[in-house]
């Protein structure tokens, strides 16, 4: 079974090795995390650091956090407005069936 770890977790770990100069084996052996998943969070880290994630990954940053969190909430505005869009086209041609 894998190990799930909070993204407070990850970052803690990621920035021990990136901000604190500690090397890689040292962060695995402190926090008791295998070495591919470090690499993986260090460098996840860096690119959010610089402003992205990584596609289909969950972010580990706050800012990114937030971003991702902002960008379903506009996906789902999309979609509702789409909804309305539709719903409201309908009723116009019903109204207009009526109206004859």
């Amino acid at each position: 079974m894998r190990n799930s770890y909070s993204s407070e977790f990850k970052l803690k770990a990621a920035s021990m090795v990136l901000d604190e100069g500690l090397s890689v084996p040292e962060v695995c052996a402190s926090l008791s995390v295998g070495p591919t998943a470090l690499r993986r969070w260090v460098e996840q880290v860096r690119q959010e650091r610089q402003g992205s994630t990584p596609v289909g990954a969950k972010a580990i940053t706050a800012d990114q956090r937030e971003i991702q969190q902002l960008k379903a909430l506009l996906r789902q505005k999309d979609r509702d407005i789409e909804i309305l869009k539709k719903a409201s086209a309908l009723l116009l041609l019903d109204a207009k069936d009526h109206s004859r």
